[in-house]
């Protein structure tokens, strides 16, 4: 006779319950993972540049330039109010600072504080930066206001994400 086992019915019904019920638990798992995984396969837009402004209207005082960016969150898409204060240094190059205090998030605002006329005012906790955005020692900020990327194109200013600086 042969060496083969005979597969008993108990042993048939388990195999193909088990076959059956492992299919079924993929096709349950399936969406799951494809939902946990999904964000991660998305094409990010990371590294747009908005339109802000002219490169003439720029000057040697930061002023304050507004735009708005769409957002998308799951299903909710939005437009962002983003701000940023522009000028030209000394070397004539473009500089972009977030308006952010970095203590706590505050909106900071160029000479608004009568007693600090050149730099940048978080009326928060008294955060102060020099025109650079460097945080003044002995003030609440730890860290410089993060700069803007920035890039022009046909005479128009275009700002992207921004990056942090080291403390000073």
């Amino acid at each position: 006779m042969s060496d083969k086992q005979r597969v008993s019915r108990r042993q048939f019904l388990n195999y193909t319950l088990t076959g059956v019920g492992g299919f079924m638990a993929a096709g349950m798992l399936a969406p799951m993972v494809r939902f946990a995984i999904d964000p991660v396969l998305t094409p990010q837009a990371a590294g747009e540049f908005h339109s802000v402004a002219p490169i003439d209207e720029l000057t040697n005082e930061p002023q304050r330039f507004e735009w708005q960016v769409e957002q998308v969150d799951a299903w909710y898409e939005s437009k962002v109010q983003k701000t940023a204060w522009v000028y030209r240094n000394e070397n004539d190059e473009i500089v972009a600072l977030s308006p952010i205090c970095t203590h706590l998030g505050c909106t900071v605002a160029w000479a608004s504080n009568q007693e600090y006329p050149n730099q940048f005012y978080c009326p928060c906790h008294g955060g102060r930066y020099t025109k650079d955005g460097v945080n003044i020692p002995g003030t609440p900020p730890t860290a410089p206001l993060p700069v803007y990327k920035t890039k022009v194109k046909e005479n128009m200013l275009y700002l992207g994400e921004t990056q942090s600086r080291q403390g000073a």
